[in-house]
């Protein structure tokens, strides 16, 4: 499987990162405009204060551009409604309907770590200013 999707990591990561994004900022989308089956979170609580982490770091996320800052402050966000919201309701995520946060958290650790990748804002940003020092 490795020599048939090996190549193709770079574009699968992207991708990932890209649709993990894009569904973050959609629930920031739900709690800042009431979308998608969301109801609008007052202004100056922590249900607006997540709308409005999940909504920029998402789309930073999305795009590419600063992905380790956004992902970073995106996890930390998602491990704190863990512990605020599920954890007390049990040890399984499964059990104490945390796993969406779990898994949330730990996939933007890991984008925080690897950075944008291949494909995003970041590395065209990067390339242009190589090209242009040259």
């Amino acid at each position: 499987m490795d020599r048939l999707l090996g190549r193709a990591a770079p574009a699968i990561y992207a991708l990932l990162r890209a649709v993990a994004g894009f569904m973050f900022a959609c629930h920031g989308a739900q709690k800042l405009f009431g979308v998608l089956g969301g109801h609008v979170a007052s202004i100056g609580t922590r249900a607006w204060a997540a709308g409005i982490i999940e909504m920029v770091c998402g789309t930073l996320i999305a795009v590419g551009l600063f992905t380790s800052y956004a992902a970073f402050v995106a996890s930390g966000e998602m491990a704190a409604a863990y512990f605020k919201s599920h954890a007390h309701q049990g040890f399984w995520p499964i059990l104490n309907r945390g796993e969406l946060a779990a898994l949330y958290s730990f996939l933007f650790l890991y984008f925080a770590a690897r950075g944008t990748g291949a494909f995003g804002l970041d590395t065209v940003v990067r390339q242009r200013g190589r090209s242009r020092g040259r």
